[in-house]
């Protein structure tokens, strides 16, 4: 089992942005879940359904071994999850459609937490982009751009991570939440080259975004998202490795998303 496991990982990394002569030990690192559980304490949009979990069978059979077993039902975007081109683009990439290549690749991080504790209500800007790339280079094309805002680690308290505790239309009037400004995804398309894009919060627009113009420009080149990430605050700004998996759903638009980060030991 362990040799079918490092024969997958070593596939998703030859067909990632490494070149097959890059050496990657898998064996010296480790890993870093990326990813809420779902729960009964899942957030999801005021307007959307939430997670339920019902239990089928738990307990001893009439055949006598113990079984366990369960049914869920769940919005597509919700938790995290990935967010598939189509949810704001026609005739774009679904869930299924997407390759794992593009699921799959090294990360770059941005921390923007002292700005969004000045406004929670921040829009990254170019110029957040630009200054990392001051420091660590310019981003590297097939890049996995990761935005850390801060805002996990009030997940799942509603009021503190959406800015609201309301449901509803009341809900989303409510919402508050840092995002990426339309212009930085405008500058990403059409000056890097980047495979998708995720952040800590619920959404790759700000709270009160009433077009999502910045899911709108990433999904038309067919840039999917990441949304609700867990952890972004262990990962460093160059060297994290991506896997991020969803649940293969047939036409969707989004999915309930295993993501997580290996470093490598220096």
């Amino acid at each position: 089992m362990k040799n079918k496991a490092l024969l997958l990982i070593s596939f998703l990394l030859l067909t990632s942005n490494c070149t097959p002569t890059e050496k990657y030990d898998w064996e010296d690192g480790r890993w870093i879940d990326l990813t809420h559980e779902y729960s009964d304490e899942t957030l999801f949009w005021p307007t959307s359904s939430t997670f339920k979990i019902d239990t089928v069978f738990v307990g001893q059979t009439d055949a006598g071994f113990y079984y366990e077993s369960f049914e869920f039902c769940t919005a597509e975007h919700g938790g995290t999850h990935l967010d598939a081109p189509i949810h704001f683009f026609e005739n774009r990439k679904t869930v299924d459609q997407l390759e794992l290549n593009q699921l799959t690749g090294r990360a770059v991080v941005i921390d923007v937490t002292k700005q969004v504790a000045e406004n929670r209500d921040y829009e990254v800007q170019v110029r957040d982009l630009t200054n990392w790339e001051t420091e660590h280079g310019l981003i590297p094309d097939g890049s996995i751009l990761l935005i850390n805002t801060g805002l996990a680690a009030y997940w799942p308290e509603a009021k503190e991570y959406l800015g609201t505790d309301k449901r509803g239309d009341e809900g989303v009037a409510a919402l508050s939440f840092p995002g990426i400004h339309p212009d930085t995804a405008q500058w990403l398309v059409e000056n890097r080259s980047i495979k998708a894009a995720g952040l800590d919060t619920p959404s790759l627009d700000y709270g009160q975004s009433v077009l999502f113009e910045t899911h709108q420009i990433l999904f038309e080149q067919n840039i999917p998202g990441f949304e609700n990430v867990a952890n972004l605050h262990l990962l460093p700004p160059t060297g994290a490795y991506i896997v991020a998996l969803p649940m293969k759903i047939k036409d969707g638009s989004g999915a309930p998303l295993r993501i997580v980060a290996h470093i490598m030991n220096k």
